[in-house]
Parts: structure tokens; C-alpha cells; sequence
């Protein structure tokens, strides 16, 4: 049975949703639907795939046609993290056609694009399948989305990284550069975080590795290393820390990563490449 993640916060979807409606209907609102559409024509239609893939944003599509003031009826069709293919029908909603074409742009915003990372995101899970690693996501995200795609890449099947500066410590080259070491810059975030809270490294070199485990790291990242290098950093770890691979991850070479041994690997094309799964809203007029 798979596992879904657990469900957005409600006020983190009404608050992009009505940022994203403000956006769009600006101070005079849907201007055409005004122009051509009586104000008390009722319609039906239906959000269906274009494209196979992993659908997300149910949620944020909801609260596009609740926030419309219409009492819109919706139902949807499938649930994020379904694997769907091209004519699957999503989510059917009706009622004052205007209410629905005004908010059909944002509802099909956000659910081709969160949809886009969660098929992204499965297919570089499924490339690694059987190997023990785990993909993750990174701070690379979409200013003020960062929530809604890591919500995302957890429906298709990845794992989050941190969700920010203030959840984690993560000690990267500039870090290392401004405190003078790998263990200088560790050994000050032991004394700061005390011994409840894990502390990842970056590291570029092997022999930074070794620094890194003689200070106690709990994680090390491992940036920009080739194959047999990243092999070598998990047999000079011997379990000691958990290993992240980053850096180059590409969908063609993620399953040599993985046999490497690592336990996790971070990419940010799982949330900045991702295209958007094609999806549309067509009106029914069979009736």
C-alpha cells in the first residue's frame, strides 16, 4: 500500500491561493468572463490529464474554486500521488461559470506544476530502487512555494531536506571558509546546538571527509564527487555518518550514485527542472 504524505497545512494553501487569485484577478476581475458570460449561467467541467504522470495540488485546486464566493460544487477524481495517464479525469466542478473560469488558471497553475515535480521526483526514486538510497530535495525552490513543492516531491515518492536555515544545521564551504576548518566550523556548532541536534558538513575532498568524522559530524555531504571517489568515502566512513551524494545528480547517472553505497542523495532538478504536467479545464457541453 503506498504511503501518502501528510496533508498541506490548510492556512499555508488559503494563503497562496488567495495570493495567486489577487495576482490574477487584480482589482476588476475576470474581465471576458464579465463581458460574455451571463452572471447567472451555470456551466460543468472537468480538470483531466493531457500527459501521463503523478498528480499533485488537489488541495490548493479546491481552495482556487472555494475562494471564488460562488458555493461551487467540486469533487475530485484521484488524490495526490496517483500515477495517472493522459485522459484520466481529476476533478469536476460546476456551478456559476463564471466563478469557474475565473479561478481555472490558478486551480491548473498549481496542479501542473506541483505535478510536474512529483513525476520528476518518482522517476529519479524509481531509478534508484532496491539500492537503500534515499532522493531528497534541497533550499532551491520557488520563493514563497517552498512548502507546496516539497509537499510535491513527498508525493512522488522523495524526501525533504531541511525546509530552511532555522530547522537544521548544515555547515557548507563558506561556512568552513569564514570559521578556518572543517573542524573548527564543527566543533563550534557542537558547543552551540548541544548534543540533541545532528550537524551536517559539506565536503569536497576526501581527506576533508576524514576531518569531518574525526570531529564528530552526524551527516556529510559529499559535493561534486565522482563515482569511484564517493565509493571510496563510504568505505573510509564505515558507517559513521550518514553519506549524501550532491552535486551533478542527473537523471542518467542517479543509479550509479546510488550502487556507490550512499545513504541519500539531494538534487534541486526535482524542483527547479521539473516541467509542468499538462493538464486542462475543458467545459462540458454535452449537455
Amino acid at each position: 500500500m503506498r504511503a501518502y504524505p501528510p496533508a498541506l497545512p490548510p492556512h499555508l494553501v488559503q494563503q497562496a491561493v488567495a495570493s495567486a487569485l489577487s495576482e490574477d484577478l487584480g482589482q476588476a476581475g475576470d474581465l471576458t468572463s464579465q463581458a460574455t458570460i451571463n452572471q447567472q449561467a451555470t456551466a460543468q467541467a472537468m480538470i483531466k490529464s493531457r500527459q501521463a504522470g503523478i498528480v499533485c495540488g488537489f488541495d490548493l485546486a479546491r481552495e482556487a474554486f472555494a475562494q471564488s464566493g460562488a458555493a461551487l460544487n467540486v469533487e475530485t477524481l484521484a488524490a495526490d500521488g496517483d500515477a495517472i495517464e493522459p485522459g484520466k479525469a481529476l476533478l469536476r466542478v460546476s456551478g456559476n461559470a463564471r466563478a469557474i473560469l475565473s479561478s481555472e488558471r490558478v486551480a491548473l497553475n498549481f496542479m501542473t506544476h506541483l505535478s510536474g515535480i512529483a513525476t520528476l521526483t518518482r522517476a529519479f526514486v524509481d531509478a534508484v530502487a532496491g539500492s537503500g538510497a534515499h532522493i531528497c530535495c534541497t533550499r532551491k525552490t520557488t520563493p514563497g512555494l517552498r512548502a507546496l513543492e516539497k509537499y510535491a516531491v513527498r508525493c512522488g515518492g522523495g524526501h525533504n531536506h531541511r525546509f530552511g536555515l532555522s530547522d537544521a544545521i548544515l555547515i557548507k564551504d563558506n561556512h568552513i571558509a569564514v570559521a578556518g576548518s572543517v573542524a573548527a566550523a564543527i566543533k563550534a556548532a557542537q558547543a552551540f546546538a548541544g548534543h540533541l541536534v545532528a550537524i551536517e558538513v559539506e565536503v569536497d575532498t576526501l581527506e576533508q571527509l576524514r576531518e569531518a568524522l574525526d570531529a564528530g559530524a552526524d551527516a556529510v555531504l559529499l559535493d561534486n564527487m565522482d563515482n569511484p571517489t564517493l565509493v571510496q568515502a563510504v568505505a573510509i566512513t564505515e558507517g559513521r555518518a550518514k553519506l549524501e551524494a550532491s552535486g551533478n545528480v542527473t537523471l542518467e547517472r542517479v543509479a550509479s550514485i546510488a550502487r556507490t553505497g550512499v545513504d541519500y542523495i539531494s538534487t534541486s532538478r526535482i524542483t527547479m527542472a521539473a516541467s509542468p504536467l499538462d493538464l486542462g479545464l475543458d467545459i462540458d457541453i454535452s449537455g
